[in-house]
């Protein structure tokens, strides 16, 4: 009965451990995520201007949370180009607050 007990305990550890993402720091979860995900458009230097899309460094969670979940723009926000090429990407729902973090970081691009 114990060794059932421990063997349990034991995969329970590795599920969570395997499940859990690496490093604790949102920053650095948020720069890979945009280095995998947003620089097909966006230039890898988010402070600059990309093939497709706007420079984003400094950007506000708010608005980052609207345009990568819902393709919108956050109420009372004027965006930079009056395009809508960006779809929503909510299979970056689970890294949307990375992102946030890493592009908030960054001093902001004179609009």
């Amino acid at each position: 009965m114990r060794i059932g007990w421990l063997l349990r305990v034991g995969v329970s550890v590795i599920l969570v451990c395997a499940c859990k993402p690496s490093g604790g720091d949102p920053v650095e979860a948020g720069r890979r995520a945009y280095a995998a995900n947003c620089t097909a458009c966006h230039n890898p230097d988010p402070s600059k201007v990309g093939s497709v899309g706007p420079a984003l460094a400094g950007s506000p969670p708010e608005l980052v949370r609207a345009r990568v979940l819902r393709a919108e723009y956050p109420p009372g926000y004027t965006p930079q180009r009056d395009t809508h090429l960006m779809p929503a990407q909510p299979f970056l729902a689970a890294e949307v607050e990375g992102l946030a973090a890493y592009l908030g970081s960054l001093p902001p691009v004179p609009r």
